[in-house]
């Protein structure tokens, strides 16, 4: 049988028949799908800049998480700490400020981050992302272990469970 091999065009394409994967110009996007715990490679700085939700579960594995992030101009991620974890986040787009610390009336860590930074979060630090800047920060998030469950998605940041 012959398939359309454009993987831009979903028509007769074999790999998009169970998926729900659109394309938006020359990048695949998959929809809200989390892809853990199955061998898993994206181009990582196109999946973060094209996330439009506060928060999407994009692989999730027994020891680690993979989510995208958007924080919305003169938002923040909101004050949090993970007692059991460490936290990698990575700024694909926007600046803003990082506070940290051991206690969450104490945060005397403070750093303006912009593109390309990354901020190390160890486990049982309080911290909080707030964006200063004029566009909304994209970012990606590495938790070790997994901090929410498998096919998270929250739209905004509301949505959060907490």
């Amino acid at each position: 049988m012959y398939y359309n091999r454009n993987p831009y065009n979903k028509r007769n394409n074999p790999y998009d028949s169970n998926r729900r994967n659109y394309y938006q110009g020359r990048y695949r996007v998959r929809d809200s799908k989390d892809q853990g715990p199955n061998p898993f490679a994206t181009n990582i700085r196109e999946a973060t800049l094209h996330n439009n939700t506060f928060r999407t579960a994009l692989w999730t594995g027994d020891y680690l998480q993979l989510t995208l992030m958007r924080i919305d101009v003169n938002d923040d991620i909101g004050l949090e700490m993970h007692p059991y974890l460490d936290q990698f986040l990575r700024l694909e787009q926007g600046q803003g400020l990082v506070i940290m610390g051991k206690d969450k009336n104490d945060l005397s860590y403070k750093k303006r981050v912009a593109e390309d930074y990354v901020i190390i979060i160890p486990a049982g630090t309080w911290h909080n992302l707030i964006n200063t800047g004029n566009v909304p920060i994209k970012l990606y998030s590495i938790y070790a272990p997994p901090n929410h469950p498998h096919g998270t998605i929250h739209v905004k940041k509301e949505d959060e469970d907490h």
